[in-house]
Parts: structure tokens; sequence; C-alpha cells
């Protein structure tokens, strides 16, 4: 989706609410399926973000998905959002998934 915007090669501030509502969804997926959560970062962080949020994972480190998104934007694949949430630290351990047997060998 992303190429799609960079592919006529807009001015970032023409596809910033874009990006965001792309940061936001990134985020989201984040917290649903790492056991994250949304945090007002605090001064230090909004300098070196660059954003005013992120997410938490669950060992404390902060990420940021908004961010991530315009890095993308800006310097192409590999600035990849799903090698960003591939290689987090601190994802909470999801259960294996359930197999469905189907038929029996008895």
């Amino acid at each position: 989706m992303i190429d799609g915007l960079r592919r006529n090669r807009p001015a970032q501030e023409d596809v910033a609410g874009i990006l965001q509502g792309f940061g936001a969804y990134t985020g989201e997926v984040i917290v649903r399926r790492a056991a994250a959560r949304w945090v007002d970062f605090d001064p230090e962080q909004r300098e070196l973000f660059r954003q005013p949020v992120g997410v938490l994972m669950p060992n404390g480190r902060a990420w940021n998905p908004l961010g991530k998104v315009v890095k993308r934007f800006e310097a192409g694949p590999e600035e990849s959002v799903q090698q960003m949430y591939l290689l987090m630290h601190g994802r909470a351990p999801r259960p294996p998934a359930r197999r469905l047997c189907v038929g029996s060998s008895h």
C-alpha cells in the first residue's frame, strides 16, 4: 500500500494523514497481536521518535509504528513494517494453533 502511495512521488505533507492512518493501524495490530498497549511518549521519547504516541511491549520496550510507516514511505522497501513486527522483542507468546483432526485412524 505504501508503494502505491510512493508511485507518483507525492510530497510527504500531501499524504501525511494517510501515513498516520497506516501507522495507527500498524500500532493497533501490534497491540492486539503482541499484547502491547498504546502509550503517550515522555518528552525524551517524543524527541527521539518524533511522535507523541507509540506502543509499549510487555517487556517495557517502546516501539514507534507511526514513525516506521513514515520511514517506509521515505526510504522504500528497506524500511519494512512487516520486518519490524517480526523482529520485535518482548512480544507475548501466542498459544499454539489448535489443529482440527478430520477423520480417524481407528
